[in-house]
This record gives structure tokens, C-alpha cells and sequence, in this order.
């Protein structure tokens, strides 16, 4: 018999700060990155683990997914019951909640689990574990099935900076800074941003702070572009970026404002 203690969910209860669209650029490169081997899933799941005090968050991603897999399904995951029964009334066709935490109350393995702004009340000690139980909880990639993949992240209150890691089953692959351009004084500016496993190792001696080093730097050296809009600034810097970073995308995501990274190359020393 299941004893009480190990039917508990696995986490804690985080603030529940949530908004309308905080999630759409983070939303938007799952939908163009991972879209196509979504759609090669017999019954692609996609959990919002943490979805915060309301459901905005799950709702969006269902009509976001489902504009380009038309058969996906989304299970809101949240860990405080009261949230539960609060996102009930908006579950629909393809959209339903569950309470639950990091152990993903789900009898199948998910092909995408989003957790925004989750992990950072978490100590950097405790990223590791947890990002290791979540990725085993992902669908494994068959000879039918892509596996599944994890997206790990923190963004600002309405979503204009985010930085996310993205991760298969063999843990992290890479790195995603996203940002509405128009607001952007300089690159390092999504520092504080950084998902909980970087933003401690934003310091000399650490690749992500060469990484927004040298971003920075290449920010002014396109300083010329700004008269062409902050776009096409973003899109020179980054191609600068190139020659000494493993830029794994390319100017149709660059000039959303993106720029994905390996994480070997800014993966913490030590």
C-alpha cells in the first residue's frame, strides 16, 4: 500500500505570480523548435508544471501548441490544491489539471514538460536532482517517438526578458535568451533573468559571464545598425557572437529576438 508521506507531490509551493501572455516567447520557440517532432507523436502531452495562482498560462500554451500539433493535449500541473480547484472551470477538450509537483502525476510519460519560473525559490544545490527527475519522466525517444523534452526557465512579470535551458532525457542540451527588443539597453540586461542553475554564476571566471561579456560588446560594435531598428542590431551582434560561441540557431529566430546557445559552452565550472 502507498503510504501517505510517499503520495505527497514533490516540491513546494511557489509564489503563483502568473499574467496573460508571460510565457508567449518561450511558448514561441517550443511551437518552432520542437513543433515538427511534436506532431510525429501518436498522442503528444504537454505538461505547464507550476502554472501559478491562475491557468492563463496553460490555456495559452494549448492554442499555441495546437496551431501547429492540432492534436496535443495539455495537463496543468500545480502543487497547491486550492489552485487546482480554482483552474478547473476553464479544463476543455485537450485541457485538463492535476495536482501534483516534480514527480508529474501523469499514467503517461510527457512529450513536453514547460517549467517557467519554478525553480527559482530553489536553492542551486537542488537544480540538479530535480532537473534529473523531471527528465526521466519524459517520453524516451523510440523508433515511432522523437522523446520528450523539458524547458526550464525564468522570465520577468509580463514576459518581455526570458532565458531557458532545454533538456532531453539525457539532460540539458541548450541555452535561449529571448527578449522584446525595444525594451533591450544592452544584452547582459537578461542576467537577471538567468534560470536558477546560471544566475548564481554570472561572475568572472564562469562562461555565462564571458557569454554576456562578449554579447555586450558586440551590442556596441552594432551600434551603427541601431539606425536600421533594434532588430537588425540584434541580428548583427549575434552573427558577430558566432565566430567565438556555438550558436546552435539562425537569423529567422535571431530576428525574434533569440539566440540559443549549447549549454556545454555555458554549462557552470565546478
Amino acid at each position: 500500500m502507498t503510504s501517505r508521506a510517499s503520495a505527497r507531490p514533490v516540491g513546494t509551493v511557489t509564489r503563483g505570480t502568473t499574467n496573460p501572455n508571460r510565457l508567449r516567447r518561450m511558448d514561441r520557440w517550443i511551437v518552432a523548435a520542437y513543433g515538427d517532432r511534436l506532431r510525429r507523436a501518436a498522442d503528444p502531452v504537454a505538461v505547464d508544471l507550476g502554472y501559478g495562482a491562475a491557468p492563463w498560462t496553460a490555456v495559452e500554451l494549448l492554442r499555441r501548441l495546437r496551431s501547429a500539433v492540432p492534436h496535443a493535449r495539455v495537463v496543468g500541473v500545480e502543487i497547491d490544491p486550492a489552485r487546482v480547484a480554482a483552474a478547473r472551470p476553464y479544463e476543455r477538450e485537450g485541457l485538463v489539471f492535476r495536482h501534483g509537483g516534480f514527480e508529474i502525476p501523469l499514467p503517461q510519460r510527457p512529450h513536453l514538460v514547460r517549467a517557467a519560473n519554478v525553480l527559482r525559490q530553489y536553492d542551486e544545490s537542488e537544480v540538479a536532482a530535480v532537473w534529473q527527475r523531471l527528465c526521466s519522466r519524459l517520453a524516451p525517444a523510440t523508433a515511432d517517438s522523437p522523446g520528450g523534452l523539458l524547458v526550464e526557465g525564468t522570465c520577468d512579470e509580463i514576459g518581455r526578458r526570458h532565458v531557458w535551458v532545454a533538456l532531453g532525457p539525457e539532460g540539458p542540451r541548450t541555452v535561449t535568451f529571448a527578449t522584446r527588443l525595444g525594451s533591450l539597453e544592452r544584452p547582459s540586461d537578461l542576467a537577471e533573468r538567468l534560470p536558477k542553475a546560471l544566475i548564481h554564476r554570472n561572475v568572472p571566471g564562469e562562461p555565462v559571464h564571458a557569454f554576456l561579456r562578449d554579447f555586450d560588446r558586440a551590442w556596441a560594435a552594432a551600434a551603427p545598425y541601431a539606425s536600421y531598428g533594434a532588430r537588425q542590431r540584434w541580428i548583427r551582434a549575434v552573427r558577430d557572437l558566432t565566430a567565438d560561441w556555438p550558436v546552435t540557431d539562425g537569423p529567422v529566430r535571431w530576428r525574434q529576438g533569440e539566440v540559443t546557445v549549447t549549454w556545454e559552452a555555458l554549462a557552470p565550472r565546478g
